[in-house]
């Protein structure tokens, strides 16, 4: 079962307050449900939420392209004007996203995101859903 919001705050904020030009961080379930967020504001961690749900998705129709693949998606990256976006799996059925400015150091963000999802990726584990409630 997903933790309460309230418990995710202080584990973003450190992921946030240890990467320089990190903007906003957001927690999400693999139906673009928004879990947990730092930074922005509420209803953009919704939309990028739900934006995810269909990117990881792409992601993972495009991993099985590769032969040796499963079809997993591990990480993604986009670089866009004034910025990146990068997306990890992080427990089953859970997603973490983070929009960092274009000054961002993109190895050290990629470490810190890989270090939080080891330290809490049982916790990040959205249950599957039917008619809207967990199963």
């Amino acid at each position: 079962m997903i933790q309460q919001r309230a418990n995710f705050d202080w584990m973003l904020k450190e992921l946030a307050d240890g990467v320089h030009g990190t903007r906003q961080i957001v927690v999400l379930s693999a139906d673009g449900l928004r879990i947990a967020r730092h930074g922005g504001d509420p209803d953009a961690a919704d939309r990028l939420a739900a934006a995810c749900a269909g990117l990881q998705s792409l992601a993972a129709a495009v991993a099985t392209e590769i032969p040796e693949s499963d079809g997993t998606m591990r990480m993604v990256i986009i670089e866009v004007d004034c910025g990146y976006f990068y997306m990890m799996a992080a427990g089953a059925g859970a997603y973490l996203a983070v929009l960092a400015e274009e000054t961002v150091d993109a190895g050290l963000i990629g470490n810190r995101m890989r270090d939080l999802v080891v330290r809490i990726g049982a916790h990040l584990t959205s249950p599957p859903r039917r008619d809207g409630q967990a199963v």
